[in-house]
């Protein structure tokens, strides 16, 4: 049975989801972090991209939310989303993100912006230069470079790729004997600066694993899988936390390339995380939160005019298209979108952002009511995502003045 869409004042009275963006949870949206605390105590600005996907950023990010350090933030534009900013420019001439103000005083370089925090307000249990820390960031960095070989290294042959693979695995192991040393999940005895740094990668090399080379960090290592669960106990995590659908589509502009290999499992993750169902995916364990589809409603009704606009199809179609795939996604019913919005429809589907747009849980929900919409009356697809660039995704589309 099918229904019509409802109105757009109908699913506004629908939409009950708001954060309180400056002293709740963690939330990629927010521009004044106080923990409670006045306004005068901020002594920093966190200068981060506007997708909230930046590794070095989040970094820092997760630091500032684990100390609650009072902070402003400013979010510039990554090259590979669009132009920078001439402002952000003329304050840090390399354009290079993320970028701290402490104090008035401009740091670059997330670890030398992390030493600096630390010396202003304390370490995160342990400190970067710890005796405990300093040979997990070797470790972390001889990680980093495991993958990069397997992962960024065009695959010349089944035997080549499966070396690379085994190099990984190798490094992997004595992650895995690190975290076995300690009597939680994590890589000291609590949670601290050590895992703040492994976390950015880590968290993209289990997306880019799995979907360019059918490899499961998370469910084929049991320390790195109670690593997982632990960190997604954290608010802190949850808010900055991002999803295998965005990772994988993102990080070849960045890397310069990510190279997947033929086995028959790779082809089944790659249709997963692009065609779903995307619940079931390993990326993410926590229970989902009851408010997950009103988030993704609030979220889409806040932009829905530019989302609209930027469309490829015609917002005479997409209108009620959009109307009829938020129906499904609040109420369940189906609602048969107009003839031919099949790819306007999904070409959304592959622009969601997480965190940027929506918490990981709100995108699943929000991708399985487009697509199951857009099933209802065809099966295009648009055209596949840029690998160069992506510039499809400019933030300059949604920034207000």
């Amino acid at each position: 049975m099918t229904t019509l869409p409802l109105s757009w004042s109908a699913l506004e009275a629908l939409a009950d989801f708001s954060v309180e963006p400056i002293n709740g949870p963690t939330n990629a949206q927010s521009r004044l972090r106080l923990f409670g605390q006045p306004e005068s105590a901020v002594r920093v600005t966190l200068y981060r991209d506007h997708h909230a996907w930046c590794p070095y950023c989040q970094k820092v990010w997760l630091w500032l939310e684990e100390k609650q350090v009072p902070y402003r933030i400013e979010k510039v534009t990554m090259f590979c989303y669009g132009e920078k900013e001439a402002w952000y420019r003329q304050r840090v001439p390399s354009g290079m993100l993320p970028a701290l103000a402490l104090d008035g005083k401009m740091i670059t370089e997330s670890d030398d912006i992390l030493l600096a925090l630390e010396r202003a307000f304390g370490p995160l249990v342990w400190g970067m230069q710890d005796p405990a820390v300093v040979p997990l960031r070797q470790l972390e960095r001889l990680l980093f470079r495991a993958w990069c070989l397997w992962l960024c290294q065009p695959v010349r042959s089944q035997a080549a790729d499966q070396r690379a693979g085994e190099q990984f695995i190798g490094v992997v192991q004595r992650v895995e004997q690190a975290l076995a040393s300690t009597p939680g999940p994590f890589f000291l005895s609590e949670f601290s600066t050590a895992d703040v740094v492994f976390v950015p990668y880590v968290e993209r090399m289990h997306a880019s694993l799995y979907y360019y080379k059918g490899y499961s960090l998370r469910a084929d290592n049991p320390g790195l899988g109670a690593w997982f669960d632990g960190l997604e106990s954290r608010p802190t995590y949850r808010g900055t936390q991002s999803d295998f659908h965005t990772h994988v589509h993102d990080l070849p502009p960045q890397m310069g390339g990510c190279y997947e290999n033929d086995l028959p499992q790779t082809r089944r993750h790659q249709a997963q995380v692009d065609l779903g169902p995307w619940f079931g995916l390993p990326d993410v364990a926590y229970p989902e939160p009851e408010t997950s589809r009103a988030e993704a409603l609030a979220r889409m009704l806040k932009h829905r005019e530019n989302i609209l606009r930027v469309n490829p199809a015609a917002q005479a179609i997409m209108d009620p298209a959009l109307r009829c795939a938020l129906t499904y996604l609040i109420t369940g019913e189906a609602c048969v979108p107009p003839a031919g919005s099949d790819l306007g429809l999904r070409y959304l589907r592959d622009r969601i952002s997480v965190p940027r747009d929506m918490s990981i849980y709100a995108a699943k929900r929000l991708r399985t009511a487009l697509e199951a919409t857009a099933a209802l009356v065809g099966e295009a697809q648009p055209e596949p995502l840029p690998t160069r660039h992506r510039r499809d995704r400019d933030p300059a589309n949604f920034v207000r003045a």
